[in-house]
């Protein structure tokens, strides 16, 4: 089985068809692995929502997510994402919030585990090395019952190995074979990249050979921006998705 892995859309519909048609020029994928933040800051929730929904697809949720069906309270919000949630729950059809309230914060699928933060705290928590100890890192595996991991929320692309609690930066074309050490990857962000690289992150993985690799891909950026500004969102949502930041 061949899975397609995207973690934080963030409804940008530019950015998610063209992650899915590179993925199909790559060999193509049996199943979408989604990892939270499939709307939010972005201005075409439902229509990302309807293209997801078209494949097969293991999702979880994500903070943005919980929020736009008011399952999380908004306080954490800065006060730009606070707008784009309210926004957003006025934009939903039922039938998509019915199909957010129904995701998991956690799933196993074909022997990796799905999350959008981190294994302590899927909602909320970042795994990333700013904001974790050592000891973080090896408490958060421990709650881990697969060898890997698969998580978004900070939208940076990097693998943790267990071993030395080390993180690594992943680069488009590299190959990892996660079943080498246990490990936590986060593929990127498809809609809202903040590792200073514009273009839409994803990750195919191979669960027969255990490939996973990296992917970076350019869209339409002007386009995602002209329906953001039109919606009447804060125009920071839009001038970032140029800088990746």
């Amino acid at each position: 089985m061949r899975y397609l892995v995207e973690a934080d859309i963030h409804s940008n519909l530019e950015a998610l068809q063209a992650v899915m048609t590179h993925a199909e020029s790559q060999g193509g994928f049996d199943s979408i692995w989604c990892l939270g933040d499939i709307v939010g800051y972005g201005a075409d929730p439902n229509a990302c929502l309807t293209l997801l929904r078209s494949y097969p697809l293991a999702a979880v949720s994500g903070n943005h997510d919980l929020a736009a069906i008011d399952a999380v309270s908004i306080v954490k919000f800065n006060q730009h994402a606070k707008e784009a949630i309210l926004w957003t729950r006025e934009q939903l059809t039922s039938e998509h919030r019915e199909f957010l309230a129904s995701n998991p914060l956690r799933r196993e699928e074909d022997g990796v585990t799905l999350l959008h933060g981190t294994p302590s705290d899927p909602v909320w928590a970042y795994f990333l090395p700013q904001m974790m100890t050592s000891s973080d890192v090896a408490e958060n595996f421990g709650q881990i019952n697969t060898r890997s991991c698969l998580v978004g929320h900070s939208h940076i692309p990097f693998i943790c190995l267990e071993d030395g609690a080390q993180f690594l930066g992943l680069q488009p074309g590299q190959k990892k074979m996660l079943a080498q050490a246990r490990c936590v990857v986060n593929p990127g962000s498809v809609g809202q990249p903040r590792d200073g690289d514009p273009r839409a992150s994803y990750a195919l993985y191979d669960a027969d050979t255990d490939t996973f690799v990296h992917h970076r891909v350019d869209y339409d950026i002007e386009a995602a921006q002209a329906k953001i500004t039109a919606a009447g969102l804060p125009d920071i949502l839009a001038s970032r998705l140029a800088v990746g930041r």
